[in-house]
């Protein structure tokens, strides 16, 4: 596990690697990705016919494939990826495959914080999900919607527990799915079943179903909530408490329910993407207070600020005192914090994210092509072909920037810290 703590935050700027020297040594290089930590960027290259690899650092892993797919850092800064051989698939970890093959493998999911590892997986005709290596014992008709817990050591899934032939609209009506949890389903089938989520202590987990042709609500732990509406939204547990919240639909509008309770008295045309502060005590929205009209709304007071488009990845500080959003009106794209919307638009704008005093807030941003990195509003001088997102040190004083650079550095991979004094003057 790589602690944010250990990585290297010394200011200053280092070249990891050239991309241009890539294309020439490969002629098939994919998109790149960046490891969290800042100190590799790998992509999936073309090292003979038919066969495919990984560089990273400018180095191929020993292993070649016939297919290799999805390529992503985990949160440990180890490089994954979906690979394929002799028709089989399975995950390579730092050029390492799994030793359990299958006839598919998709939907890769890692745990926030530590290196583990789930998929779905298809072998035999029979679904099921695999983490770290380690199948499901029990499979199923169908797998989708797959989840991992915050430390990436449980997975959670919608899966088919009953056939259906097709158009067999009754047995479809009478309920064929339902969510299984380490290859364990509960008890009670529904007709859908959608986004589940997992508490803090990855012991109970919940999701969106839909009873009847009419009828949703939130399921916790395969025990549905009393109440019924005609719509949910993915539920959260709280991080205090472990109750459930989740938009739902009533008949006057949207609002906040918690153990199916309302407890949002504003009804909205929509509301969706709720998220909580660490310490529980705040929830941020995004709702729709005027038709056509979208904005935040922090404890169910909606900000004044309202965009045409569209708002989206809503964040709050550390604290949960402040907060942010991107929010998109007219095709133009902006960063909006505490209600606010900084000065400049962009081509694209990406999650804004806060420091983790709560008294900076960055993002990467897109314009005429060049990606730049904007702070509280100003964009630092460097422009880049491609970004990653910010992330700032343990203390809140540095921030790093990982980016393929234009101009001298053009097509070179660079990891800088810079200090938030500097950035800011």
């Amino acid at each position: 596990m790589s602690h944010i703590r250990d990585w290297d935050w010394n200011r200053g700027k280092r070249v990891i690697s050239d991309i241009h020297q890539w294309r020439e040594t490969y002629g098939w290089v994919e998109e790149p990705h960046a490891s969290p930590d800042g100190e590799s960027v790998a992509a999936i290259v073309k090292v003979d016919e038919m066969a495919f690899s990984v560089c990273e650092n400018g180095s191929p892993w020993e292993s070649s494939f016939d297919k290799v797919w999805f390529l992503r850092y985990g949160p440990d800064n180890r490089a994954a990826a979906l690979v394929s051989d002799t028709a089989m698939w399975t995950v390579a970890v730092s050029g390492t495959p799994w030793e359990n093959w299958f006839e598919f493998v998709w939907d890769t999911k890692f745990g926030r914080f530590d290196g583990h590892i789930s998929v779905s997986a298809q072998k035999d005709f029979a679904y099921f999900a695999v983490t770290d290596d380690t199948p499901w014992e029990n499979t199923f008709y169908t797998i989708s919607h797959l989840k991992a817990s915050p430390s990436g050591r449980s997975a959670a899934a919608t899966v088919q527990t009953k056939p259906i032939n097709e158009a067999d609209i009754a047995a479809f009506q009478k309920g064929c799915f339902t969510v299984a949890v380490n290859g364990q389903p509960w008890t009670q089938n529904f007709l859908n079943a959608w986004e589940i989520a997992f508490d803090a202590k990855e012991e109970h987990v919940a999701a969106e179903v839909r009873l009847s042709l009419e009828d949703y609500t939130i399921v916790v732990d395969g025990i549905p909530w009393k109440r019924h509406y005609a719509s949910v939204w993915e539920p959260v547990f709280s991080p205090t408490d472990g109750s459930v919240t989740a938009p739902v639909r009533l008949a006057d509008g949207w609002a906040l329910a918690q153990d199916g309770e309302i407890i949002w008295k504003n009804r909205y045309f929509q509301l969706w993407h709720h998220i909580y502060s660490i310490d529980g005590s705040r929830i941020a929205a995004i709702v729709s207070s005027k038709f056509g009209r979208w904005t935040l709304a922090i404890d169910d007071k909606p900000w004044n600020l309202t965009f045409k488009d569209l708002v989206t990845d809503p964040a709050l500080s550390p604290d949960g005192r402040r907060a942010a959003c991107v929010g998109k009106t007219d095709g133009k794209w902006m960063i909006a914090v505490d209600g606010t919307a900084w000065n400049d638009t962009y081509d694209m704008a990406w999650p804004p994210i806060f420091s983790p005093d709560g008294r900076n807030v960055a993002a990467k941003t897109q314009k005429n092509g060049i990606y730049r990195m904007v702070v509280n509003g100003r964009p630092i001088q460097t422009n880049y072909k491609t970004l990653w997102n910010p992330v700032f040190s343990p203390e809140g004083d540095k921030l790093l920037i990982r980016g393929i650079e234009t101009g001298a550095n053009d097509g070179k991979y660079t990891r800088t810290v810079l200090s938030l004094a500097e950035i800011l003057g």
